[in-house]
């Protein structure tokens, strides 16, 4: 693939019907790094050891550990079970370095967001799992919507309902934030909006 060629995001939104949680990421990493056909599908990732520290105690919980990969299904379940809607602020891309790095993503046209919300109507919550998902989610949103600062939140008034904006650390190794601490941040959202 050239590094100016235009990308469509390669995956459907997964949007369980009861979802009160819409995470958005960026974009996925490029096909070399995915080890399933799902969100967050980099090994690497710190997303699903996220998750599992959370809800099981046990980082490795949605890990198959001795292939270095992920248990697609159960994450799948998961999501559903909980209420968790998952895609991301960026539906075409352009690699300006042809890697997974956000600072090199340039979005050539962001996500429908509108309609993803439409599509999840008891979702009040939107969670961005970094910086350059946050910037682009605020071009969907109404005008003077604020930043949410890392681990914060801001309301807003979107689609037909108040929302609440929620900006995490990203899950990405190459932030620079412990595991454990990461965890701590989610840990807390989940609590407020009541998924634990």
């Amino acid at each position: 693939m050239s590094e100016s060629e235009i990308e469509t995001h390669p995956l459907q939104p997964f949007l369980p019907e009861k979802a009160k949680l819409l995470m958005l990421g960026s974009f996925p990493p490029p096909r070399e790094r995915w080890k399933m056909e799902f969100y967050y599908p980099n090994y690497q990732n710190d997303m699903w050891r996220i998750f599992g520290l959370i809800f099981f105690q046990n980082k490795d919980y949605f890990l198959d550990v001795p292939n270095k990969n992920f248990k697609q299904q159960l994450i799948r379940d998961f999501l559903t079970e909980q209420g968790i809607a998952i895609f991301d602020t960026a539906y075409r891309v352009t690699r300006l370095k042809g890697n997974a790095s956000d600072k090199f993503l340039q979005i050539d046209t962001p996500t429908d967001v509108y309609q993803l919300m439409q599509d999840i109507p008891c979702c009040r919550h939107i969670m961005t799992t970094g910086d350059k998902a946050t910037d682009t989610l605020l071009l969907s949103m109404p005008a003077g919507t604020e930043k949410p600062l890392i681990g914060s939140s801001v309301t807003t008034y979107f689609a037909e309902r108040e929302i609440r904006l929620h900006r995490m650390p990203s899950s990405s190794r190459a932030y620079p934030l412990a595991l454990d601490q990461k965890a701590d941040a989610y840990r807390e959202l989940f609590l407020e909006i009541g998924l634990l």
